[in-house]
């Protein structure tokens, strides 16, 4: 909520600068929603892999948190080879980079979790038959990301340039990032 002895001192021209600014604040969601207590649930997209047999590789992507969500999503990638019983995640947090971490996080995870709230949609998914041979493919391309230890959330690095990245490198993969996917042009102007 804006202080009150903020309103209070707000005068003539000043509260003309002070609206749009409170408006572009409380439609942002920026005041009104808490990324601690945000769902990190899974959206229940993924194959089970207990009863999963087969290989499964998933191009995941989520509305991004906050006022950028108005205009972007963060994208992810999901692996689960030939009976394997779980899922390896990656993807870019850029958070991480303030905490002395590396940005890019290949952990076991699940796959398709809520991105602080936002529900995921699967924008490509392999199954079965030579999958296995495009995960390792993914996992080699992952780990050769040219910006693991730097995030910039506009023009990039960022989560979708790591997506665009693995997708450059794996073409088999056919992948089109959607527009929304700010960041993914990165890798091919500063890549060359």
């Amino acid at each position: 909520m804006i202080h009150s002895s903020l309103m209070r001192h707000a005068k003539g021209n000043d509260m003309r600068i002070l609206l749009p600014l409170l408006i572009f604040l409380v439609l942002s969601g920026c005041s009104t929603k808490d990324w601690r207590s945000a769902s990190r649930e899974s959206a229940g997209i993924a194959p089970d892999p207990a009863t999963t047999r087969e290989a499964v590789l998933q191009v995941y992507g989520a509305t991004a948190w906050g006022w950028r969500g108005w205009f972007a999503i963060h994208t992810w990638i999901a692996s689960k080879p030939t009976d394997e019983a779980s899922y390896t995640v990656y993807e870019v947090i850029g958070w991480r980079e303030r905490q002395g971490l590396q940005v890019v996080r290949i952990e076991k995870d699940r796959p398709d979790r809520f991105w602080f709230g936002e529900r995921p949609r699967l924008l490509k998914e392999f199954r079965g038959e030579g999958v296995d041979r495009l995960i390792a493919s993914v996992d080699k391309a992952a780990k050769s990301y040219p910006w693991p230890d730097t995030y910039t959330a506009f023009p990039g690095p960022n989560s979708n340039t790591f997506t665009a990245w693995i997708a450059r490198q794996v073409p088999e993969l056919g992948l089109k990032l959607p527009f929304s996917a700010i960041g993914s042009g990165y890798v091919d102007t500063y890549s060359r």
